[in-house]
């Protein structure tokens, strides 16, 4: 259930700040620099890579003020897990109930057995040029990009328990 108190607009930015999508979600937890939000589809969504996604689908998102990822864990509305997605992007900043993020393109689709694709290293090669990223935000993304990788590996939070 979301609650309009702790509600928060998740802005994902490009890297020229502009805005790319935005959402609503429920902050359910803010430990340290950890903060989890709960999510439901209001709408149906055919996505490219993820298919169709029901209205109704539930998804607990995962932030980070010092990593440079977000992990989203989509359960159908049954509650059956569908999948993780996560995002290679800044840290997230929480201002006035408004957490951004930029959106650094490269994408890891996991499934529910937990293996993974990484996906979007195209339109990553493409920003460095269109966007100029930096060597430092290049290098972020690449160091974020395996540490994930080795957290599905290890099955490691969020990727302990894939039947809740």
């Amino acid at each position: 259930m979301i609650h309009t108190t702790n509600r928060i607009e998740i802005q994902a930015c490009k890297y020229d700040d502009r805005v790319h999508r935005r959402w609503h979600a429920h902050l359910r937890a803010h430990d340290d620099a950890l903060l989890i939000l709960d999510a439901v589809f209001d709408e149906e969504v055919n996505h490219p890579l993820l298919g169709h996604i029901a209205r109704g689908t539930l998804s607990t998102e995962y932030y980070w003020t010092n990593r440079w990822y977000n992990i989203f864990r989509f359960a159908n509305p049954d509650g059956g897990l569908r999948n993780f997605y996560c995002n290679i992007a800044t840290p997230a900043r929480l201002e006035n109930h408004t957490l951004r993020f930029i959106d650094l393109d490269i994408d890891v689709l996991v499934h529910p057995d937990l293996r993974y694709e990484v996906l979007d290293e195209d339109e990553f090669a493409a920003h460095i040029v269109h966007f100029g990223y930096t060597p430092d935000i290049i290098e972020n993304a690449r160091q974020a990009q395996a540490e994930l990788i080795g957290m599905i590996q290890a099955r490691s939070f969020p990727f302990i328990d894939t039947t809740l």
